[in-house]
Parts: structure tokens; C-alpha cells; sequence
């Protein structure tokens, strides 16, 4: 190896900043993409684009599911939600007193929440470190728990 040759590789080196060491080599909006393309039904998915900005929504079984990406930097989010019932509800203190106790013990990263006077499934963490098995896995499970109980809760619960 010639001395160039050698200078070549160590200013190179020293070139690189540790954004790019560290930067994920997929996009977060192209393996969100997937995910929902293996969950989807009936091509219901949707998209639209506000600046860096994503919002997906898309049918699974009974509920849609929403996923949202504010962007690809560290600082930004990945917020996943389904409605699963209207308030008001039949007998809330119940209702809540029941999404409280299957919080903590049947929702994983998931949880129950009110949004818009809604009962909403949904998990949010900035993108920081997020791998794609943790975007399917948050993706996965929103659309599945909520699936699983909107049905149940609507029926005991629901005004209709």
C-alpha cells in the first residue's frame, strides 16, 4: 500500500461522522410500509404526507389502524392507534376500572387510552434505536389487541 494510498483511507476515516456509523440503512417509512402490506385487508390502505410527516391508516379485521411517523430523525415518533369505542359509554367506572386491569396485564407495550373521546389501543416511542422487528411488533400488536376486544366492549358497553 502506497503512502497516497494510505492518506487516501485515513482522510476518508476521519470524514465520517458518527450520524452516518449510526444512521439505519432501511427507512422507517419503507418497513412501516411492509408491515401494513402483510396486515392489510382489501387494499384499504391509505396514506397521507404533511412535510417529513406520515400518517397510514388501514383496516384489519373489525378496527382500522393508524400509524403515524413524524419523521426519521432520533427526536421523532412512531404512534400507533385503533379505536375500539365511542364515549359515552354504558357504565364507565366499569368500563375504565376494566381497561385499567387488562392495561396491566394483557396489553404488552400496548395500552388503553382515551383520544378524542374515543377508547383508543395504541403504543408511541421516538425512533431512536428502533429496529424493524419493534415496528412490526408495535404495528402487530395495536392492530391485534384491538381487533380482539372492540367487538366485546362495544357490546357491553357501547351506547348503540
Amino acid at each position: 500500500m502506497t503512502t497516497e494510498t494510505k492518506e487516501t483511507i485515513t482522510s476518508e476515516t476521519q470524514n465520517l461522522n458518527l450520524e452516518e456509523l449510526t444512521t439505519p440503512k432501511y427507512s422507517y417509512k419503507e418497513e412501516i410500509e411492509t408491515v401494513i402490506a402483510t396486515l392489510e385487508e382489501n387494499d384499504s390502505a391509505m396514506v397521507s404526507k404533511t412535510g417529513d410527516s406520515h400518517l397510514w391508516k388501514f383496516q384489519y379485521g373489525s378496527v382500522e389502524v393508524f400509524v403515524q411517523l413524524t419523521g426519521e430523525t432520533e427526536e421523532d415518533l412512531l404512534t400507533v392507534w385503533s379505536v375500539i369505542l365511542n364515549l359515552p359509554a354504558k357504565n364507565e367506572p366499569e368500563l375504565m376500572k376494566k381497561l385499567l386491569e387488562m392495561n396491566w396485564s394483557g396489553t404488552f407495550e400496548t395500552y388503553f387510552a382515551i383520544f378524542n373521546n374515543q377508547i383508543v389501543v395504541s403504543t408511541q416511542r421516538t425512533v431512536a434505536d428502533l429496529s424493524p422487528t419493534e415496528i412490526s411488533r408495535a404495528i402487530t400488536l395495536v392492530a391485534t389487541i384491538a381487533d380482539d376486544h372492540d367487538e366485546i366492549l362495544q357490546a357491553e358497553f357501547g351506547k348503540g
